[in-house]
């Protein structure tokens, strides 16, 4: 995909809604070669520390199948490593960032991302993926909300990756670009164009102004990509 897909090009995207029928979001979310199952649930009860404040709550869990890296990655029991956490995290608070939690009522809707397959890009993908998952989620509540007709969710939410490779800015880096890539950043934005997280790195090297702000254009190029994908998704 790296030698035949221009330098502002996404990999193909794939959504299949209702990939399981237990959980009531449930999507199939492919960029590429990285493949993510990404389900939310409802459950009827908050953390104890929220219990009575009349909101609601959103968590996320994620995790790479021992299949899904070539070598095998060892199945994660007991403790989970810092890299696990700070993504499950990262979930979690980009959806909240767009949730209205008290129209959400005292319930928590978890997120479970499970990468099937790792090509790059499975947190910007596990975020996109997710989104999609936890509107389907809410739209089973139906009339069963604070306030009937109105959404928990304030906007949509997607994430894509940006660097720079041999000089040269790209978007989307698959696993070749990403331990090519002298700067590497992660944008999760929302539809309307407003930034929720910027992780930004100089791998190995440093990066000015004008390059930020050329890598930042470039992933809102292609968060307006997903953004309509998502779209089209929900409506089909």
């Amino acid at each position: 995909m790296a030698k035949t897909r221009r330098a502002n090009q996404l990999r193909p995207i794939s959504v299949q809604r209702h990939f399981t029928n237990k959980a009531p979001g449930s999507v199939l979310y492919s960029a590429g070669n990285t493949v993510v199952l990404c389900t939310a649930s409802v459950e009827a009860s908050v953390p104890l520390w929220m219990e009575g404040k009349g909101k609601g709550w959103i968590t996320a869990e994620y995790n790479m199948l021992p299949s899904s890296t070539n070598p095998r990655k060892r199945r994660e029991r007991g403790k989970v490593d810092g890299r696990t956490t700070e993504i499950q995290r990262l979930i979690g608070r980009s959806i909240r960032a767009i949730a209205d939690l008290e129209a959400l009522g005292e319930r928590t809707i978890a997120i479970d991302c499970e990468v099937l397959q790792a090509d790059g890009g499975t947190r910007t993908a596990s975020i996109t993926g997710a989104y999609i998952a936890v509107v389907d989620a809410i739209n089973s509540l139906e009339d069963d909300l604070p306030h009937p007709g109105t959404s928990p969710l304030r906007d949509s939410l997607a994430a894509i990756s940006v660097g720079i490779v041999n000089g040269k800015a790209r978007l989307d880096l698959d696993y070749e670009l990403d331990v090519a890539a002298e700067v590497d950043m992660n944008v999760v934005m929302t539809g309307k164009g407003q930034f929720v997280e910027i992780q930004g790195t100089g791998e190995e090297s440093t990066f000015s102004e004008a390059q930020l702000g050329e890598l930042l254009a470039l992933a809102k190029k292609g968060i307006r990509q997903l953004t309509r994908i998502q779209k089209e998704a929900l409506q089909s």
